[in-house]
């Protein structure tokens, strides 16, 4: 929505907005489901039957058939490889690895250079992805790749947790809509066309919950969706004000799930919580089963951990997740870098859930949510440091310097000089001696889009000179 369209929207009245949002959900729902819809969630269960010879017969096939297509029908990927050739490099283009790690900021620059040739992007859904940046992505894809990733979510983000599309449901989002600047409710619209009641993640101060929550009991919801640090406050709210809410699930979306945040979730909502992870570049998606464990979506794009030099990591040990996708072939992305880190298991093993897809350990988060420590080592999933043994309701971890760490605290009852000792200690036990500031605050700032970051590091990951160089491994590493 361009900034006079969105103006106009914040002009209207409350009712009038739903409306808005009600039409626009109509045309979504056109656009993502169809009379096929069924049978495509239908094929999606039989391949989770699939052995994993068979995902990779699939996945190299579909592979090779992605890699012809973008060195020959993609602008941007065709003049790379003319370059290469004019420079007498022979690398074979259908080796994956022979292909450059794809950075957003080159997508971000010339979206429409990534197209496939003869696809008129008027004809296409647009689509556009910020992350925490407030800079725009902007992607494209047919209504066919649209109908497949949304059969997709249909099941394994509803059909796992016995829910489907046509139940009601609420979601807490960065979407802008209501006004920034609105004190009081209706902080949410209804949108009939998706029987969906979104809400905004930008106004979830502790103070407006309550009208959450009351929001959620009016409109009859049957689960929610969205960010794990908004679900977890909200669920606070619910516990220490007595509202009682039963939903299905609980499924979480664009941050990490934390453990501590987990159980309060369950608690009050009184269900099952499920972590997601899934891009808007469709290339990569993942789902938590009914056994606690993550399953990658083969369907979506072929995936690599890599370090620093855009080597593989050493299988059980974290690194940058690097996507190739693998369903949207109007515009692939090879080697995409999403800037999330990504850990899969030591060694293969078999879910109990008796599905073929991959496992995946953890989904870190943000690549940038990283301390860095003065022998060059990259620390993440530092939460762990506050758990249910210090009185805090949540704590964002600022790196200022090498030397100097910043832990902005909003604490809960009981916080006492106790718990700031235990933060210091635990801080210093995983990154070393640094000096460490603890802040208590009401509130933790969350991004332009409502979203919650625990780690901001202000220091550069860049070695200063080559002797440094060469003595920071900075391997990515996951506290004991």
């Amino acid at each position: 929505m361009n900034d006079s369209l969105l103006r106009l929207y914040h002009q209207m009245p409350a009712p009038a907005r739903s409306v808005a949002a009600s039409l626009r959900g109509y045309y979504l729902r056109w656009w993502r489901y169809s009379r096929e819809t069924e049978r495509l969630v239908e094929e999606a269960f039989e391949r989770e039957r699939w052995s994993p010879e068979q995902w990779k017969a699939w996945q190299e096939k579909r592979l090779a058939y992605m890699l012809h297509r973008a060195a020959t029908k993609v602008p941007y990927y065709r003049e790379h490889w003319l370059e290469r050739r004019r420079q007498g490099d022979s690398a074979s283009l259908e080796v994956l690895e022979n292909w450059p790690v794809l950075k957003k900021e080159a997508l971000r620059a010339n979206p429409h250079a990534f197209i496939v040739e003869g696809y008129n992007t008027r004809w296409m859904f647009e689509e556009h992805t910020s992350g925490t940046t407030g800079t725009p992505l902007i992607l494209w894809c047919t209504r066919e790749m649209e109908q497949l990733w949304y059969a997709l979510t249909e099941a394994r983000w509803r059909r796992w947790y016995d829910i489907s599309r046509h139940d009601r449901w609420a979601i807490i989002g960065g979407q802008q809509v209501v006004p920034f600047s609105q004190q009081s409710p209706p902080f949410w619209v209804w949108n009939a066309g998706l029987k969906q009641l979104y809400l905004s993640a930008v106004h979830a101060r502790p103070d407006f919950l309550r009208h959450y929550l009351d929001a959620i009991q009016r409109y009859l919801i049957v689960y929610l969706y969205g960010y794990s640090s908004t679900l977890y406050w909200l669920a606070l709210q619910a516990l220490e004000s007595g509202v009682r809410l039963s939903l299905k699930v609980v499924i979480t979306n664009a941050e990490p799930l934390y453990d501590y945040q987990r159980e309060v979730i369950s608690r009050a909502f009184n269900c099952p919580v499920r972590e997601t992870y899934g891009l808007g570049e469709m290339a990569c998606a993942v789902s938590e089963c009914e056994h606690d464990n993550l399953h990658l979506w083969p369907e979506a794009g072929y995936v690599e951990l890599l370090n620093e030099y855009d080597q593989p990591v050493q299988r059980g040990a974290s690194g940058r997740l690097v996507c190739t996708g693998l369903l949207n072939d109007a515009m692939p992305l090879i080697r995409y870098e999403v800037k999330d880190m990504a850990q899969l298991p030591a060694a293969d093993s078999v879910c109990l859930c008796g599905r073929g897809l991959p496992l995946v350990e953890k989904i870190i988060g943000r690549l940038d949510d990283v301390l860095l420590t003065k022998d060059g080592r990259r620390i993440a999933l530092l939460d762990v440091i506050f758990g249910s043994h210090l009185h805090v309701r949540e704590a964002q971890i600022i790196q200022e310097t090498l030397d100097r760490i910043t832990v902005k605290v909003v604490p809960a009852d009981g916080w006492c000089e106790k718990d700031e000792q235990g933060i210091r200690s635990a801080l210093r036990q995983r990154v070393g001696e640094v000096e460490v500031t603890v802040e208590t605050v009401s509130e933790i700032e969350r991004t332009w889009a409502g979203k919650f970051r625990i780690i901001i590091s202000k220091v550069s990951s860049e070695p200063s000179n080559s002797n440094e160089h060469h003595l920071r491994l900075r391997q990515y590493a996951r506290p004991n």
